[in-house]
């Protein structure tokens, strides 16, 4: 084993994995430059195999070719080691499934038991279903009906979001695998948990003397979320017009993150407990009654024709399979209360959106400022202190402080201390992908939601899309390109607040002190 491919980490207990959409876009941008990675760090063992499973035909030689393309395109590491290649590589096989019929499963079993006597495997099972929602429950029927759940190994399943469209068919889909899965055997993806600088939050704020004396409403003004896209729908048009940005990215990736920033400190750090604590966030939330609290709090959006970086855009009526009198919203941003002890006051301010300025997904903390009649306050107009967790694309933390102005008696100037993760020389972060399967691999659920997290997260986005569907009149329009529907910034500025710059759109008076040579 050559020094690259060694790894403190242990490796992964062996097992067949099963990537259900084999042949699809998430396999090969994802799912493949993942596991290759894990493999040349030494967290995937000899002892595994992965079945690629879809309708259309392979041969096992044809798999692997398309592999080995994938982790050439999209993996941090390239397959340029040939020896090191062909050793991966035999561990992929493939087979065409159509996946209602039970026979076609029964076909796996007996491929899965010679997979198990080749590659010495103990009877574990992953199964990955990169599929349409509605598949999850005749495939998990399927499986088990078939003898794939029999081995004397454990049996794991992993499942993509959207889980459900609303709380209604999330619980009909929940029931259904939990015919055949059991609640800690079920492990619901989302990619966002599996970040480095997302996972990075609870040490930020556990680790730290001088945060976690000040996470709380005596200290802390308000929290801003904010995920942001230049992209439009592209081809996903069909599904974005059924689903929305509050479908899309606020049910699971925009409420997870507030839980991070938002719970308790859990009694372990153990899986369970971390994700109690979420769900007691989540139970906080202040729920939107009526059609009136939504409109007051929650804005909707649509991108129009734009311009960005020169670029003319079309907007999201004219993108392809979108209706030409769609209403869904491209944008979303919402003034959300947890109601508990440590928050009850502070404003969460959360945004999302497509065709906006910049790619990008930060955290910022604003923290009270200091009292304005004393000291230097009493002279300055002084900036609040922030503490910015940038998650995406970049990755790192920044905290801005007042200092005295180089070569001056009295000015005060934003000072921003800076720590670039990303930009590091010689950093190669590992992908979210392959943090979660790993900690599939090894049953360590603590970045995969719950039932109760989602069903609690979909009851909160229900109340708003309820009133959304009865009343349309509320979206508003924003050229693609900009930062979204003017009523946006309103939702703060009533509360004497703005949004903040996020990254690539700092402001031009803050003084850096980073480790990116800024």
């Amino acid at each position: 084993m050559t020094d690259q491919h060694k790894s403190e980490a242990l490796p992964a207990s062996g097992a067949v994995y099963y990537l259900f959409g084999a042949t699809g876009d998430l396999a090969k941008r994802k799912l493949f430059p993942a596991l290759f990675s894990l493999y040349k760090e030494g967290k995937l063992a000899e002892d595994f195999a992965v079945v690629g499973l879809a309708r259309r035909s392979r041969t096992d030689e044809q798999f692997q070719a398309e592999v080995y393309e994938s982790i050439n395109e999209f993996c941090r590491y390239k397959a340029d080691d040939a020896e090191l290649w062909n050793r991966f590589a035999q561990h992929f096989v493939y087979m065409s499934l159509d996946i209602n019929d039970v026979e076609g499963f029964r076909e796996l079993t007996r491929l899965s038991e010679k997979l198990d006597e080749r590659f010495d495997i103990p009877g574990n099972r992953l199964f990955y279903l990169a599929l349409a929602p509605e598949l999850f429950g005749p495939v998990s029927f399927n499986l088990r009906d078939g003898g794939l759940l029999e081995s004397k190994g454990w049996h794991r399943v992993v499942i993509e979001k959207p889980f459900g469209y609303d709380l209604p068919s999330a619980q009909k889909l929940n029931d259904q695998i939990n015919q055949v899965f059991k609640e800690e055997e079920i492990f619901r993806i989302d990619h966002y948990l599996g970040k480095e600088m997302v996972q990075n939050i609870e040490v930020i704020r556990f680790a730290n003397a001088f945060f976690e004396p000040l996470w709380n409403n005596k200290h802390i003004a308000n929290v801003q979320i904010t995920l942001s896209e230049t992209v439009g729908v592209e081809d996903r048009g069909g599904y974005y017009d059924k689903s929305g940005a509050l479908r899309d990215m606020g049910q699971n990736h925009m409420l997870q993150m507030l839980t991070m920033i938002a719970m308790e400190p859990p009694s372990r750090l153990h899986g369970e407990d971390i994700r109690d604590e979420k769900v007691k966030v989540l139970r906080s939330l202040r729920q939107y009654e009526t059609f009136e609290d939504v409109r007051k709090n929650v804005v909707r959006g649509q991108y129009s024709e734009g311009v960005h970086k020169g670029k003319p855009l079309p907007g999201y009526r004219q993108e392809e399979s979108v209706a030409g009198d769609s209403v869904t919203e491209t944008y979303f941003a919402a003034k959300v209360a947890v109601d508990n002890f440590r928050w009850a006051g502070v404003p969460f301010y959360i945004r999302t959106g497509k065709r906006l300025p910049v790619k990008t997904t930060e955290v910022v903390i604003e923290f009270q400022n200091m009292p304005n009649n004393v000291l230097f306050a009493s002279r300055h107009n002084l900036a609040p202190n922030l503490l910015v967790i940038r998650v995406n694309p970049m990755e790192g933390i920044y905290i801005k402080i007042n200092a005295k102005q180089p070569g001056s008696d009295t000015q005060i100037q934003p000072v921003a201390m800076e720590f670039c993760q990303s930009c590091q020389v010689g950093i190669n972060t590992p992908e979210a992908y392959e943090r979660l399967i790993y900690d599939a691999a090894r049953g360590d659920s603590t970045y995969f939601t719950r039932w109760d997290e989602v069903s609690h997260a979909w009851a909160f986005v229900d109340k708003i899309a309820a009133a959304w569907h009865d009343d349309t009149s509320d979206i508003r329009p924003y050229p693609a390109g900009s930062w979204g529907p003017t009523e946006a910034s309103d939702l703060l500025k009533q509360d004497g607040f703005r949004w903040w710059p996020v990254n690539g759109q700092e402001e031009d008076n803050v003084i850096w002190v980073s480790n990116t040579g800024k």
